[in-house]
């Protein structure tokens, strides 16, 4: 049970975080300009939008909660299954980031979605 908790939360929180921070910078803008005080410019407007820091700490929850299942399962296990985020990605674009997702991008996450199975089940 305890590593459905675990897995949950590095999927769940870790890709919620990754999409926050997404929208965060599509809020801040385009970076156009490279240089290092253009650069510190938009990352000082970013820390002003609110979903940097929900982003922020969603992936914060999602790392130490990989970091605590490292500690007893092998990562063998654990780096496929955790690409069950693709899946929560896609959606998560689709509809918090009003992404269009096609065919071809599901099929993507169906056959994510048989290897992540075929995984679990060859654990057993």
């Amino acid at each position: 049970m305890r590593e459905v908790i675990f897995f949950a939360l590095i999927v769940v929180a870790g890709t919620s975080g990754e999409l926050c921070v997404s929208r965060a910078m599509k809020e801040t803008g385009e970076v156009h300009d490279f240089r290092p005080l253009a650069i510190l410019k938009v990352v000082l407007r970013a820390m002003r939008v609110k979903w940097t820091w929900i982003g922020v700490g969603l992936m914060t929850i999602g790392f130490f909660s990989l970091l605590g299942i490292l500690s007893f399962e092998n990562v063998s296990l654990v780096v496929p299954v955790t690409a069950l985020s693709y899946v929560v990605g896609a959606l998560g674009g689709r509809f918090f980031l009003g992404e269009r997702v096609n065919r071809r991008r599901l099929l993507g996450i169906a056959l994510v979605c048989v290897g992540v199975t075929l995984v679990v089940l060859g654990k057993r």
